[in-house]
């Protein structure tokens, strides 16, 4: 199916519209624990993540592209010892936020992963894939993917969620897993090879932004203790 913000992002706003950019270096982290953190600060409620792309090799490869409620895009790629960020903006607006908002927090929070225990970063990294996974269902929804796309991204949500005792234990927990396994059990019964049936439509997006907010809330909360 196509994705039209997607299209429009790599022909004419990727060479076209001013960005602002900053580099991060991973140290002390991995190039893919720092690529997740960035992934979550740069994300939000409202941000739908219209690209995502993660290499087998935990150094490059990985990107993901972010489209903003404010019509602004974030592009995050990993390089071999970090990540570079831009964020792209119209004439008449800035990507001012980036440098003095999002960069700051996300040294902040480098800092304070860094000094977790392993047990600790895992499960963090575990609960920012089941939020990647949300943004990844989201957006087959709104571009009208096959239901079998759909499905698979609503399961390894749910299953990645459930082997998270951070996850399973905080308040909450059960009704997000009940609400996925109510969404699976409806897309399941669907045509695989068709698109999302409209009338759904509303009712998925709603409650993917209801688990996606208690998921934001979950992981800043535990990274910030």
């Amino acid at each position: 199916m196509e994705n039209r913000l997607l299209t429009q992002f790599n022909d004419i706003i990727s060479t076209q519209w001013q960005f602002k950019e900053v580099n991060e270096p991973a140290n002390p982290l991995s190039s893919r624990e720092i690529f997740e953190l960035a992934y979550h600060t740069c994300n939000s409620i409202t941000t739908r993540s219209i690209f995502i792309k993660l290499s087998p090799s935990e150094a490059t490869g990985a990107q993901a592209i972010l489209y903003l409620n404010s019509k602004k895009f974030i592009t995050i790629d990993a390089l071999e010892n970090g990540l570079k960020i831009k964020k792209y903006f119209p004439e008449g607006s800035t990507g001012e936020k980036l440098i003095t908002d999002l960069h700051p927090s996300l040294q902040r929070r480098k800092q304070v992963f860094a000094g977790k225990e392993k047990d600790v970063k895992t499960q963090l990294l575990k609960i920012i894939l089941v939020e990647r996974k949300l943004d990844e269902c989201a957006n087959h929804v709104i571009i009208k993917d096959h239901n079998r796309k759909i499905y698979f991204a609503i399961g390894d949500a749910r299953e990645s969620a459930a082997v998270v005792p951070i996850f399973m234990e905080a308040e909450g927990a059960s009704l997000v897993q009940l609400a996925l396994n109510k969404w699976m059990s409806k897309v399941q019964l669907l045509d695989q090879e068709k698109t999302f049936p409209e009338n759904l439509v509303p009712g998925l997006l709603k409650n993917l932004m209801q688990i996606k907010k208690w998921i934001l809330n979950l992981i800043t909360s535990n990274l910030e203790k």
